[in-house]
């Protein structure tokens, strides 16, 4: 007979499972810690992805006024000029222009791509170079081609 009662519940007897829990243990919050840090990068691409698009859209903006102020002829320089201040203060380096290049013409708007955003290299549908004219490294740029 045994002076000890044999606990029902015990799958192992004496050392023989030694540390398997702890290894369990491990493994799962190692398998934890991989799948946290992959939910984190996810959320910081898009947060870059985000930021990206929101200069590209406004830049859009100010390319498409800069359009509409070549219209009107009375205010079109001063209104150019006015665009391009605009996009200084809204985008990093931000600069605003109309270039004519062969018959048509292209509202560009450049800016200093940030340090931790996607280089143009990576975009997958990358567009030709902005209206013709080669940007410099780190820069960003939209252009709308119309005719006067």
């Amino acid at each position: 007979m045994n002076r000890y009662p044999q606990n029902r519940y015990s799958r192992c007897c004496g050392s023989a499972c030694g540390g398997s829990s702890l290894i369990e243990v491990m493994l799962a919050v190692a398998l934890m810690a991989a799948t946290a840090l992959g939910l984190i990068a996810g959320q910081l691409w898009t947060v870059r992805e985000a930021r990206a698009m929101s200069m590209r859209e406004h830049a859009a903006w100010i390319a498409d006024s800069v359009v509409e102020a070549t219209y009107a002829s009375s205010a079109g320089d001063a209104a150019i000029r006015q665009w391009s201040a605009r996009a200084a203060v809204v985008l990093p380096h931000g600069e605003a222009s109309v270039r004519d290049n062969g018959g048509v013409s292209f509202a560009r708007v450049t800016w200093a791509a940030l340090r931790d955003m996607p280089h143009s290299d990576d975009v997958i549908d990358k567009p030709v170079p902005c209206g013709g004219a080669d940007l410099p490294v780190g820069s960003s740029c939209v252009a709308l081609a119309f005719a006067q």
